[in-house]
C-alpha cells in the first residue's frame, strides 16, 4: 500500500503505468496502420486479434488498471501539490513548465474520457450509427465499420482532438516518466525530451491520419 501513500511509490506506479501505456499506443498504432492495406488489411488484423480471446481481454484489463491508476494518482498528486502551497506552486509552475506539462491533468482527463468512448464505439460497438457487416470472407468488416464512422466531420474532429491530447500529454510525459525514475541528469533528461516528442509527433500523425484522410475521402476503399 505505500506505492499509493509514499511519494516515491507513486511516482514509480506512475511511471511503470506510463510506460505500460506507450508500449500498448505503439503496438495499437501499428495495428490501426492496416487500415491502409485495405479492407483485407485491417479484418484479417482484427480476425487474428479476435483469435486470440482471452489473451486480448486479459491485455485490455491491464491497460484499464494503469489507466485507472495513472490518472487517480495523477490528481491525487495535482491537488497536494496545489493545497500545500497554491500561489507559489501556481507561479513557479507557469515559470517552469511548458504548455504541454502545465496541462498534463487536464489533457490526461480528456484522454481517459476519450478512451472510454473509443471503447463503447469500437470494441463494444455500443454507439449509434456504427456501420456493422461482414466482408467477403465472412470476417467482420472493421474497414466499412471505421469508414462510416469517420465520414461523419463530429466523429472524425473528436478523434482528431483526443490525436492532438495524447501529442500534449506525451510530448511532456515520456520526459517526466524517466526524470521521475532518477534519469534526470543533464545529459539524460533533454535526450529523453527530445524523444518523447519525437514519438509524440509520429503518434500525432500515425493515429491522426487515419480520421483525417477519411473524413476527406482520400482513404475511401
Amino acid at each position: 500500500m505505500r506505492l499509493f501513500s509514499d511519494s516515491i511509490g507513486r511516482k514509480m506506479v506512475m511511471a511503470t503505468t506510463g510506460l505500460l501505456m506507450v508500449l500498448f499506443v505503439v503496438m495499437h498504432l501499428l495495428g490501426n496502420l492496416t487500415i491502409f492495406a485495405g479492407p483485407n488489411g485491417i479484418n484479417a488484423y482484427a480476425e487474428k486479434l479476435h483469435m486470440l480471446g482471452g489473451l486480448v481481454w486479459l491485455t485490455r484489463a491491464v491497460m484499464v488498471t494503469a489507466v485507472v491508476l495513472h490518472l487517480v494518482i495523477s490528481v491525487q498528486i495535482t491537488i497536494e501539490n496545489q493545497a500545500a502551497s497554491p500561489t507559489r506552486y501556481a507561479v513557479d509552475r507557469k515559470l517552469k513548465a511548458t504548455f504541454a506539462g502545465r496541462t498534463m491533468i487536464w489533457t490526461g482527463l480528456i484522454l481517459g474520457a476519450f478512451i472510454v468512448f473509443h471503447l463503447l464505439q469500437f470494441t463494444f460497438r455500443a454507439t449509434p450509427g456504427l456501420v456493422l457487416g461482414t466482408d467477403a470472407e465472412g470476417r467482420f468488416d472493421v474497414f466499412s465499420m471505421v469508414r462510416a464512422a469517420f465520414q461523419a466531420a463530429p466523429v472524425a474532429l473528436l478523434y482528431l482532438a483526443a490525436v492532438v491530447g495524447l501529442f500534449l500529454h506525451l510530448s511532456h510525459g515520456v520526459q517526466s516518466t524517466f526524470q521521475s525514475v532518477g534519469l534526470n541528469n543533464s545529459t539524460t533528461l533533454p535526450r529523453f525530451g527530445a524523444g518523447g516528442r519525437l514519438l509524440s509527433l509520429v503518434f500525432l500523425i500515425g493515429y491522426g491520419s487515419i480520421p483525417a484522410l477519411i473524413l476527406f475521402g482520400v482513404l475511401a476503399k
